[in-house]
């Protein structure tokens, strides 16, 4: 089985945290979002351990609200000693709901709005990610009259790939995110934020992308923020106090993907840094990263019902199911993998060559092509693992379906932590 939480009991039925799929689906109907809150906090504790073991006194992962944003999600990641990155007011808001501590959360984003600003500040947000000179003169303007200096950290593009999916490559010089480092740009946006006389800077921000599975495209970005640090401190005598190095480590999709050796990778991370200060007789920052899919994608699945089954002779077998690109558009955006799995059928041979697809009046709604399966029947489950991120997060009302609901699982028992849509909530702001 692709993960550890998952099995198959005796009914052949596939099992998530000890729960049976099938029962699941009826009792809170189909399409559901299912997430295992036990998968959940293990992979909050690994972070946290191995940032707290290797990393300098105050480091400590940020999760990454976009991959998944939810109100009963928030306490978990609190009472699990997480921070929350967040790049929305919507997202702040979420956060807030759910009891999480305001000046644990960072506030990204490459076009904060005055009222974002404006938001951020009211609601006491503990740190902004300063993306740009606008910003900077905005946050500055909006912090002075609130008599309040603002924390902030600086964020900057490294110009390095990291060989991963260029839809989620945020580390190249071209990218609408940061300052790059290469053109001279970021220089100077650290001059322009140190002479703000309402913010106080504590470091720098990188992220260099998405699915990244080894230490070393994030040990190639330290080497060079420490170069453009010992630049800045040679420069102005501004040492920096924090390294946000943001996201980036992988989750398997397939069986075929490597598996991720988090606290290696982390410690590996830590010891090129203790290097590279020690070279540069730099003072050792602290270090946040921001994992986001690395917490939830393997601690959520969805499950579907399936409608029709279709076989186009001489081409291919279309099975349909009562989802899609609605409650996950990824493979629609981007061919993302997923293993697709009979979830109330698991013991049976999977002998028919098909094509997923979902409800939409879409061609492109499909969920995965040219997979196994048993020969399936109207009705039957699936089961579509490691969904847990940017699947919630993304869906939509496109054709004016309902999203699904989310389910928690934890000690043998599940809640509704987020109820289905309905149709007056379609209309519910229809005027």
């Amino acid at each position: 089985m692709l993960y550890d939480n998952l099995a198959v009991n005796e009914q052949g039925h596939l099992t998530v945290g000890g729960l049976d799929t099938v029962a699941l689906a009826e009792e809170f109907g189909a399409p559901l979002y299912v997430l295992d809150e036990d998968k959940l906090r293990e992979n909050c504790r690994t972070y946290v351990q191995a940032l707290r073991e290797n990393m300098l006194e105050g480091s400590y992962p940020l999760f990454a609200g976009k991959a998944l944003c939810f109100k009963g999600l928030y306490p978990v990641l609190n009472e699990e000693g997480m921070g929350a990155d967040v790049v929305s007011p919507g997202e702040i808001y979420t956060a807030l709901a759910g009891g999480f501590p305001a000046e644990k959360l960072y506030f990204h984003g490459n076009n904060k709005t005055d009222e974002d600003i404006a938001y951020a500040l009211d609601s006491h947000v503990g740190c902004f990610i300063v993306d740009n000179h606008q910003e900077l003169a905005r946050l500055d303007e909006a912090a002075g009259v609130r008599g309040i200096r603002q924390r902030v950290l600086l964020r900057v593009t490294p110009g390095i790939d990291p060989h991963t999916l260029q839809a989620i490559n945020t580390g190249r010089i071209d990218c609408q995110f940061g300052v790059p480092i290469e053109t001279g740009q970021a220089a100077r946006f650290v001059a322009d934020a140190l002479s703000r006389k309402n913010l106080i800077v504590e470091g720098f921000h990188s992220h260099i992308g998405s699915q990244i599975f080894e230490a070393e495209p994030f040990c190639d970005a330290v080497d060079i923020l420490l170069d453009f640090a010992q630049a800045m401190r040679q420069a102005h005598g501004f040492v920096a106090e924090t390294l946000n190095l943001g996201g980036g480590f992988g989750v398997r999709y397939l069986e075929s993907d490597p598996v991720v050796d988090i606290p290696g990778n982390i410690r590996a991370l830590a010891e090129h840094l203790r290097q590279g200060c020690a070279e540069k007789d730099y003072p050792v920052p602290k270090v946040l990263l921001e994992p986001g899919r690395s917490i939830v994608a393997n601690a959520g699945l969805t499950l579907y019902r399936v409608g029709g089954i279709k076989t186009i002779e001489g081409y291919r077998s279309y099975v349909t199911v009562n989802g899609g690109m609605t409650d996950n558009p990824r493979y629609a955006l981007y061919k993302a993998p997923y293993t697709v799995v009979p979830a109330s059928r698991m013991n049976d041979a999977r002998e028919f060559t098909c094509t997923v697809a979902g409800r939409c009046c879409e061609s492109g709604d499909l969920i995965q092509e040219n997979i196994q399966l048993p020969e399936m029947r109207r009705d039957d489950l699936l089961a579509v693992l490691t969904t847990g991120a940017y699947n919630f997060t993304m869906a939509s009302n496109y054709n004016r379906l309902c999203r699904p609901a989310l389910v928690m699982v934890r000690n043998g028992k599940a809640r509704l932590a987020v109820r289905r849509q309905t149709f007056a909530d379609l209309v519910a702001c229809d005027l």
